[in-house]
């Protein structure tokens, strides 16, 4: 009883530290959020349920303004406070829309991946991240994109075209220091946010970032 006690006890705590390997593994090391790898596997997956069921799927992405100069004003140690912060605050405004996977894509990149709640729910969710991202202590707010398969912006088969389209909202967003969220497909059938997901991807004027990961180009 005793030997077989112990073999129990000692698969228990081989299972408990592979669920943790496996935590770890798709977890971001600083805000406790998802990482880059979690929403790789997530998205591909609620495009999958998209296009099998036509569930709406949205993807909020966003950029932290300010860090770098927190960083170089008041050391990396205030710079990762302001990143934990904002991570709470990207939580906060998940939690308003049920199920939604809030993660850390890396250095200032933030997102929120929603499957189910309405379109507009989203965009309010980003209204209120926007709003307490500017009250925070440090930093200068947050520039904001969404994209949904509930707008206007063509079919979204891919759950690459579903990023670019909320990344290029973002774009959108910082390169015109917007206070709100820019959503994709709501500027008529010529939307630019649109178009720019689009185009070929290249660097324009040396500012256009490419997209990282598993979604570059």
């Amino acid at each position: 009883a005793t030997v077989l006690a112990s073999v129990v006890a000692a698969g228990i705590a081989q299972t408990e530290r592979l669920e943790e390997v496996r935590r770890l593994a798709y977890t971001d090391a600083l805000t406790g959020l998802a990482n880059r790898r979690a929403v790789d596997s997530a998205l591909d997956e609620a495009v999958e349920r998209h296009r099998r069921e036509d569930v709406v799927v949205s993807l909020l992405v966003c950029d932290l303004n300010g860090l770098k100069q927190v960083n170089d004003t008041h050391g990396h140690a205030a710079g990762d406070r302001l990143l934990e912060r904002f991570g709470s605050v990207l939580s906060l405004c998940g939690a308003m829309l049920p199920g939604a996977l809030a993660a850390r894509l890396g250095g200032d990149e933030f997102c929120l991946l929603a499957v189910g709640p309405a379109a507009d729910a989203v965009v309010k969710a980003a209204e209120e991240l926007c709003r307490r991202a500017g009250e925070l202590e440090l930093g200068e707010g947050v520039a904001c994109g969404v994209a949904s398969t509930e707008d206007p912006v063509g079919p979204v088969r891919s759950a690459r075209r579903l990023f670019r389209l909320a990344d290029a909202a973002q774009y959108r967003a910082k390169a015109e220091r917007s206070a709100g969220p820019v959503v994709a497909g709501r500027e008529g059938p010529d939307d630019p946010v649109v178009r720019l997901a689009d185009e070929p991807s290249r660097e324009e004027d040396g500012e256009r970032r490419r997209f990282r990961g598993r979604h570059s180009p």
